[in-house]
C-alpha cells in the first residue's frame, strides 16, 4: 500500500489509530481504561512527601502526585493535569501547569505571551499567524502557543480552534475552587490524538475492520516479538523488564571489521520508531554491537539526529563504564505488551 494512511478502528472495544507509510507502521495508539494523559481534575492537596519535594494530591481516578508544591497545604484545593500514564501500583503523575492542546494551538493559561513555533521559518507566514494570534487572543491574559501544524492550516481553521482552546480552558479556570474533587475533562483518545498530531496529508481510513483489511494486525502481532530487523542482516532485541528496557544490537552473520558499527547506526534510526510503536518509556539502557572508541561520536550524533524527529521527550544519557549507552523517556503511553493483554 503506497503513500500515507491513517487507519481508525477498535480493539478490544477501545479506540485504536495507526498511521502507515508505504504499508509500514509508523505510529500506533491504542487506547486503555486507564486515565489519559491531558485529563485535568480539581484535586485536593493531601499529604507532603518528605525528601521527595513532592505532594499527594486526591482525584477521582485515585492518588496523584504532584512536584510543583509551593503555598500549598493539605486541604486545599487546585486544577491538575495527568502528565504521563502511572506505572503499576503508582500515584498518577500530575503537573499544575495546565496546558490545553488542540491541532493547532496550545493554550497556556498559566504562562502569558504569544509564541509561533520554529519549525515555521517562512517570515511572512509567522507575520499572518501573528496578527491572527494578536486578533483572537485580544486582550486575553492566557498565552497561547501556534503549532507547526499552521504552516499549511485553513487560516479560518486556526482561528476556530483558537476560540474553542479559549471556550474550554474558561470554563475550566473557572471550576478551580468547589467542593471535593472532580474530573473537569477527559484526556484525548487515540482517535482524538491521531487527528491532532498526525497533521501531514494523509487517506483517513476509519471503516469497522480496516485494521484487519490493512493489515495493520499483522504488523501489531509482529511487535509482540522482542526482535526487529535491521538491514543488512543483523537485529536488535528489545525486552522490558521491571526495572529497565533492555535493547541488544546483534550483527547477525557480517563478521567484516566495520559490522559493529554498521549495526549500531542502523539500530540509532530504527529505534525511535520501534519504541514508539511498542510504546516504552523510561530508563532504557542500549548494549551496543563491539566498536572502536572513535566511532562513538558518530554513534551519537546518529542518535541524536534520529529522535530529534521522535514526538516523545527522550534524554541522551550517555556512556556507562561497561560501554552501555543510556536513554530516559517519558512514559506517555501505555506499553503495547500492557494494551494488548
Amino acid at each position: 500500500m503506497k503513500g500515507r494512511s491513517i487507519a481508525l478502528d477498535h480493539l478490544n472495544g477501545l479506540p485504536a489509530a495507526a498511521l502507515l507509510v508505504n504499508g509500514r507502521l509508523e505510529d500506533l495508539l491504542i487506547g486503555t481504561a486507564a486515565p489519559r494523559p491531558g485529563a485535568i481534575y480539581r484535586a485536593i492537596a493531601d499529604r507532603p512527601v518528605k525528601g521527595q519535594g513532592g505532594m499527594f494530591v486526591r482525584t477521582p481516578d485515585g492518588p496523584g502526585f504532584l512536584r510543583q508544591t509551593k503555598g500549598l497545604a493539605p486541604g486545599d484545593s487546585l486544577l491538575v493535569q495527568i502528565t504521563g500514564y502511572a506505572e503499576p501500583g503508582k500515584a498518577l503523575p500530575v503537573t499544575s501547569k495546565i496546558l490545553f492542546k488542540s491541532r493547532y494551538a496550545i493554550l497556556t493559561p498559566l504562562a502569558p505571551g504569544l509564541n509561533i513555533s520554529r519549525a515555521i521559518k517562512d517570515e511572512n507566514r509567522r507575520e499572518a499567524l501573528l496578527e491572527i494570534a494578536h486578533s483572537v487572543m485580544a486582550d486575553n491574559a492566557m498565552g497561547l502557543i501556534l503549532r507547526s501544524s499552521c504552516l499549511t492550516g485553513e487560516d479560518g481553521e486556526i482561528e476556530s480552534d483558537i476560540n474553542d482552546m479559549i471556550d474550554l480552558a474558561t470554563a475550566v479556570m473557572a471550576d478551580a475552587k468547589g467542593d471535593g474533587a472532580e474530573k473537569l475533562t477527559e484526556g484525548d483518545d487515540p482517535h482524538t490524538m491521531a487527528w491532532r498530531e498526525w497533521v501531514d496529508p494523509a487517506e483517513i481510513v476509519n471503516t469497522a475492520g480496516c485494521f484487519a483489511d490493512l493489515g495493520v494486525l499483522d504488523l501489531i502481532e509482529e511487535l509482540r516479538s522482542p526482535r526487529a530487523d535491521l538491514p543488512g542482516g543483523g537485529a536488535i532485541y528489545i525486552e522490558p523488564t521491571r526495572a529497565l528496557i533492555a535493547v541488544d544490537v546483534n550483527t547477525g552473520a557480517d563478521t567484516s571489521p566495520a559490522a559493529g558499527l554498521k549495526a549500531n547506526l542502523a539500530m540509532a534510526r530504527l529505534l525511535p520508531t520501534q519504541l514508539r510503536l511498542r510504546a516504552l518509556a523510561g530508563q532504557i539502557v542500549l548494549d551496543l554491537a563491539p566498536m572502536s572508541k572513535k566511532d562513538r561520536r558518530q554513534f551519537e550524533t546518529a542518535l541524536r539526529a534520529a529522535f530529534r524527529a521522535d514526538p516523545v521527550e527522550t534524554a541522551l544519557v550517555g556512556w556507562t563504564p561497561l560501554g552501555h549507552f543510556e536513554l530516559q523517556r517519558k512514559r506517555d503511553r501505555i506499553p503495547l505488551y500492557e494494551a494488548l493483554r
